[in-house]
């Protein structure tokens, strides 16, 4: 069967993919920009199953080569994280477009995957996702809403929130929200869900809320989550805390932006308890219970076998989606830091060590100094270098990387480009490579700034001076350094 996959460079449409091939269907991933797709990771078996075309929800006239010959089609699209007030105009205006092309296509069902939503008074993003279900209705076509509660997956924004409270903090304030009811579902779960009513008439013209086993206040998340790595946690709830103080408050804790804490909070005044049921009547499976799904996210993390993760997005951050194009690093106008160092250790391990660059590594010289530019980025809005990266030892095209993004990752070439997402008077470039010049193995290591106005040349020339160690240091610290 032929199947239209969106958001398949998403936290989900990512793990879905593989799931959906190694089933015998023929995937067609709807992409904004090809160039994330990433192919490495597949055989070529694999990929004579997967058609990548690029079209943008949001520009119905992009999505003219999408082939129409379809059998169903996932709608895993949203803009959550991208703004705070106007993410629902953006999400409708999507859906809106996906229908309209619906209607043209030989589609027969279309799957989606939204959140539960039974409160009255809705939060803006649960709204906005209930409103999405009836704007694909339009289309005409028999369609499977899958409602989920919190899902957790190693990479995925609740899991990643929910760790970083718990492994911070040993004593948390929390707002009220704290004990608000949920009902957490594992990705493993979500999956087979979404590839169980696939076709499935018996699920046609649907909707159905799934979730785990049990039923956990976010308090009792959190210290279940304490206990399975073993932690002493306290918790204080206080009722003084506004939606815009919660927020900020998860945003300085965590690796989350602000709009995507803001949304959260949010949504975290409502109970996500499964109320519209049946689905376990049509596709049957084991359910993990909460600290089941942990053990499993754990499992991958230990393992290095992190598929997708939710910060690698750019939604979440205010970067352009094409941001890619970034990938030439520009010459006219631009400032540099330039440094080659030649060296007798084995090239492969000098690689290894660009390619474990950052996260909890961190950036092998001057951490504190990164960490106190990283804590003034976050001060003013930006991301910090909360984020950390998706896998310790690999890197991809599109990845967050501290506060950094990944542009090229071509290990056979030894090449690594990164660019800024850090508050900046301007646009930066980090490249790392290993060339042989004059018969030496050479780490070449430069900065390139673009700077935007006075105050931009004025920025670079005030930190020239911290550069001129830090960025030494570090090039002579990546050749050298040997883990434990």
């Amino acid at each position: 069967m032929n199947i239209l996959l969106t958001g398949s460079t998403g936290y989900i449409g990512r793990r879905l993919l593989p799931v959906l091939v190694k089933s015998g269907h023929t995937v067609i991933c709807l992409v904004r920009d090809e160039r994330r797709f990433d192919y490495e990771d597949f055989d070529s078996t694999f990929l004579e199953n997967v058609k990548v075309v690029e079209g943008d929800l949001s520009n119905y006239e992009s999505l003219a080569d999408v082939p129409k010959n379809i059998d169903a089609a996932y709608y895993l699209v949203h803009s959550l994280g991208a703004h705070y007030k106007d993410f629902s105009e953006t999400e409708e205006l999507t859906a809106r477009n996906f229908s309209k092309f619906i209607k043209t296509s030989s589609c027969k069902q279309i799957i989606y995957l939204g959140g539960i939503s039974n409160d009255e008074n809705l939060s803006d993003h649960l709204n906005s996702r209930k409103n999405v279900e009836s704007v694909l209705e339009e289309s005409g076509v028999p369609i499977t809403v899958l409602r989920a509660a919190i899902i957790i997956g190693s990479g995925g924004a609740s899991f990643e929130i929910i760790r970083d409270l718990v492994e911070k903090l040993p004593v948390m304030v929390a707002p009220k929200w704290i004990n608000t009811k949920c009902q957490p579902i594992a990705i493993r779960n979500v999956l087979q869900y979404l590839e169980g009513v696939l076709l499935n008439e018996k699920s046609y013209h649907k909707i159905f809320d799934i979730g785990g086993p049990e039923v956990l206040t976010y308090k009792q998340m959190l210290m279940k989550f304490a206990e399975s790595r073993r932690l002493k946690r306290w918790i204080i709830p206080v009722p003084v805390l506004s939606p815009n103080l919660s927020s900020r408050w998860l945003y300085f804790v965590t690796s989350t932006s602000f709009n995507l804490a803001r949304n959260l909070v949010d949504s975290m005044m409502n109970e996500v308890v499964c109320q519209h049921q049946g689905i376990d009547d049509i596709v049957e499976i084991k359910k993990f219970t909460y600290p089941e799904a942990l053990k499993l996210a754990f499992q991958k993390i230990d393992q290095k076998d992190i598929i997708s993760s939710w910060k690698d997005s750019p939604a979440v951050d205010s970067i352009e989606t094409n941001f890619l194009d970034n990938v030439n690093v520009p010459t006219d106008g631009c400032l540099f830091d330039k440094k080659a160092f030649s060296f007798e250790r084995d090239p492969e391990e000098v690689k290894e060590n660009i390619w474990q660059i950052g996260g909890n590594r961190g950036w092998y010289y001057g951490t504190f100094l990164w960490k106190i530019r990283g804590f003034l980025d976050q001060l003013f809005g930006g991301v910090g270098l909360r984020r950390g990266r998706r896998s310790p030892v690999d890197l991809k095209p599109g990845d967050a990387l501290d506060f950094w993004r990944v542009l090229m990752a071509d290990k056979e070439k030894c090449k690594l480009l990164l660019y800024a997402e850090m508050k900046l008077p301007g646009e930066a470039w980090l490249e790392f490579r290993i060339k042989n010049i004059e018969g030496k193995n050479t780490l070449i290591q430069n900065a390139t700034f673009r700077p935007r106005g006075l105050w931009g040349r004025i920025y670079w020339f005030s930190v020239l001076p911290f550069h001129f160690f830090i960025f030494n240091g570090m090039a002579k610290s990546i050749i050298s350094y040997q883990a434990a």
